[in-house]
């Protein structure tokens, strides 16, 4: 991992803000089709599942079944759409109905949600004596609301209206004036933000004495663009409607979610300004003051806060694929994304006659940057029975600049990935109070530091 000088550091971030782009060479310039047996062939390796969705915490036999389930249907449209979701309730120990509630939402994925699957997620024993996060709140008397969505992949703002009915469905049912908790994981930490500074636009009370974000992306989260870009150039025919490898990058989550997004694998041009859905969210965002502001504003990273990213050399290959018959039918190359630079190779592809190669310029070095991690390059790997060494599976998923809501503006990130937020003045963050994890743990990853703090803020 190259160390930069400060100088060489704010140089640098100086033309990040203005100059982040991808360039693509495609060969031919019209797409060439595949023969019957080379498509037989890709749609055998590559299927028709979505790429970089995460598959669901498995339910045990040990999984709580809730108090209660609520339908929900959200308080209003957006772009014509009137989101659904549900919830399930767990109440506190001694408790018969709502007393001092949570909700907690789910994050970012393709599909409905698994309200077990992240049950069984957040309250894994996450230290050797066997504690559990929610099993403790629980015993400490907070009831907790999970809330799941019907379209995790859909727009942001449309989710925020089924957080709102469920927020108003909490006050109804809660006997006591107890403040509530409100937040959730990953996307779901965005989703509720939304909620309730929509809320108070609006001048509804919502309630909520504190918001608590996990790992959520507040300024933008971060997939490989060669990565992106495979899903799009690999993406087999689905049949009867079933989502494709594509379809979650595609969604309007990502592109609201992501700094950095691409429409396709020809795409060359700007790339944290490259879809309007991201533009509209921040505008939105900022017509609503951003953040709630009656709330203590909580959050947790799964990045280290110390500028300790992960030992990732910018540029190294992380895989190198060819896939034969007689002849060499396809191929990927992925690199790890360089360190800025003018025209930065990051990989290329091809099918039959059609070639893809791709560079960047003055796009950060992510991929080993401080944050919560997601195993994009793994996953891509196994699906392409490619090599790859184990140090590159990983890579950074949520800064952890982003997920600590750092102040500054999350289209330009005139900010450094590997800043040592110890050394920030609180007033630096949107948030009131934050913890950065001992290390760079896994996205969403529940660990003993991070859960250890929250239940002293939430039950003390």
């Amino acid at each position: 991992m190259h160390q930069f000088t400060t100088g060489e550091r704010k140089r640098e971030v100086d033309i990040v803000s203005e100059q982040a782009r991808i360039d693509v060479e495609a060969f031919p310039k019209e797409a060439a089709a595949l023969t019957a047996q080379e498509e037989a062939e890709l749609v055998d390796r590559f299927g028709k599942s979505v790429w970089f969705a995460t598959s669901p915490t498995q339910s045990t036999s040990g999984t709580r079944e809730p108090d209660v389930e609520w339908e929900l249907t959200a308080s209003e449209s957006y772009e014509n759409e009137l989101a659904t979701g549900r919830a399930a309730v767990y109440y506190g120990e001694g408790h018969s109905a709502l007393v001092r509630p949570m909700i907690f939402a789910d994050g970012f994925n393709y599909g409905p949600s698994d309200l077990p699957g992240l049950w069984n997620h957040v309250n894994a024993p996450y230290d050797p004596d066997g504690h559990r996060l929610f099993d403790q709140l629980l015993a400490a008397g907070v009831d907790i609301v999970l809330l799941g969505f019907d379209e995790r992949h859909t727009y942001i703002q449309a989710n925020a209206g089924v957080a709102v009915s469920c927020i108003r469905r909490v006050i109804q049912e809660q006997q006591g004036d107890a403040g509530l908790i409100v937040g959730g994981v990953s996307m779901g930490g965005m989703v509720t933000r939304y909620a309730l500074a929509r809320m108070e636009t609006d001048s509804e009370d919502h309630r909520t004495e504190t918001y608590l974000s996990y790992d959520s992306p507040h300024n933008g989260a971060w997939i490989p663009l060669i990565l992106q870009q495979m899903a799009y150039f690999f993406e087999t025919k689905s049949a009867n409607n079933t989502p494709s490898q594509a379809d979650l990058i595609r969604s309007p989550a990502a592109q609201q979610l992501l700094w950095a997004w691409v429409p396709d694998a020809r795409y060359s041009g700007l790339v944290a300004t490259a879809s309007p859905l991201r533009q509209q969210f921040l505008t939105d965002l900022n017509n609503i003051s951003s953040f709630p502001a009656q709330p203590r504003k909580l959050g947790v990273a799964n990045g280290t806060g110390n500028g300790t990213g992960r030992n990732l050399k910018p540029g190294d290959v992380a895989f190198d694929w060819k896939l034969n018959l007689l002849l060499i039918v396809a191929s990927a190359t992925a690199r790890i994304q360089p360190d800025n630079g003018n025209h930065q190779r990051i990989g290329g592809m091809h099918v039959g006659l059609q070639r893809r190669t791709s560079d960047t310029s003055w796009v950060p070095a992510f991929d080993g940057a401080p944050g919560g991690t997601l195993d994009s390059f793994g996953k891509i790997a196994d699906t392409l029975k490619a090599e790859i060494r184990e140090e590159y599976r990983d890579g950074c998923f949520v800064p952890s600049v982003s997920a600590v809501a750092l102040d500054y503006d999350p289209v330009t990130w005139p900010i450094d990935l590997y800043t040592d937020i110890s050394t920030l003045p609180p007033e630096r963050s949107h948030l009131d109070d934050f913890i950065c994890d001992d290390q760079n743990s896994p996205h969403s990853a529940i660990t003993a530091s991070l859960a250890t703090w929250i239940l002293e803020r939430l039950t003390h």
